[in-house]
C-alpha cells in the first residue's frame, strides 16, 4: 500500500527542503506551490497526509481544509507557518489538525509526525474501505432479503417474520440464511453490529 505526503507551501525553498528530507525516508511526495494547484490534483485513494503553510498568496491553509472537507475528503493534515500565535494554533487545532509546527521546522519532529500522520491515514483507510465493503454486501439484498433483514435485527423469531412477511415460515428461515450469506457475517449479533455501523437499524432500504 503506498502512502503518499502532499505539500503545499508557496516558498520554493521550503518544498525542496520537505520533500528533500521526506524523500530520503522513502516517502512518495508531490509539492504544490499554490492551494490552487493542490485542489486542482486528483488525489489517489491510497492513504496520504497533507503538510499545509497556513499563509499563502491565492488561499490560505484554513481555506484548503475547508474546500477539502466540503467535497467529502478527509486529509491528516501538519500546519506549518512563520508566523505561530495562539490564536491560530488554536484554529488550526479546531480544524482537526494532526499537529501545528512553526518554521524552521525541526527534521526530526516533522518526520514523527509524518510518520503519525500517516499512521492515521492508514486507519481511515482501513475503516473506509470495510465500510464500503459492507455497504456494497447491504445494497446487493433483494427488497425482500433486506425487509428480511430489518426483521430479524428487530428480534424477530423465524415464524415472525414469516407472518410480517406474509410467507412460510421455511422460506423465511431462507431468506436470513441468504441475508447472512451476502452479509458475511456467522450470527445475528454480528448481523445487528453490520446494521448499526451501516446505520439501518430502525429504517428500510427504499
Amino acid at each position: 500500500m503506498n502512502q503518499m505526503v502532499y505539500i503545499v507551501d508557496d516558498d520554493k525553498s521550503v518544498r525542496a527542503a520537505l520533500s528533500n528530507l521526506l524523500t530520503a525516508e522513502d516517502y512518495e511526495v508531490i509539492a504544490f506551490p499554490s492551494a490552487k494547484e493542490f485542489l486542482s490534483h486528483s488525489l489517489g485513494s491510497d492513504p496520504c497526509c497533507l503538510i499545509l503553510d497556513i499563509n499563502m498568496p491565492d488561499a490560505d491553509g484554513f481555506t484548503v481544509v475547508q474546500t477539502l472537507n466540503e467535497r467529502g475528503v478527509t486529509i491528516p493534515t501538519i500546519f506549518l507557518t512563520g508566523f505561530g500565535t495562539i490564536p491560530v494554533t488554536v484554529r488550526a487545532m479546531k480544524t482537526g489538525a494532526c499537529e501545528f509546527l512553526t518554521k524552521p521546522v525541526i527534521p526530526d519532529q516533522l518526520i514523527e509526525v509524518v510518520s503519525e500522520a500517516l499512521q492515521q491515514a492508514v486507519s481511515n483507510f482501513t475503516v473506509s474501505q470495510e465500510h464500503y465493503e459492507m455497504t456494497t454486501r447491504y445494497q446487493s439484498l433483494t427488497p425482500r432479503e433486506s425487509e428480511a433483514m430489518i426483521l430479524a435485527i428487530s428480534g424477530l423469531l423465524n415464524k415472525q417474520i414469516a407472518a410480517e412477511m406474509g410467507i412460510s415460515e421455511i422460506t423465511a428461515k431462507v431468506h436470513k440464511r441468504r441475508v447472512m450469506e451476502k452479509m458475511n457475517v456467522r450470527s445475528l449479533s454480528d448481523l445487528v453490529r453490520a446494521a448499526e455501523r451501516l446505520n439501518i437499524r430502525n429504517t428500510r432500504r427504499s
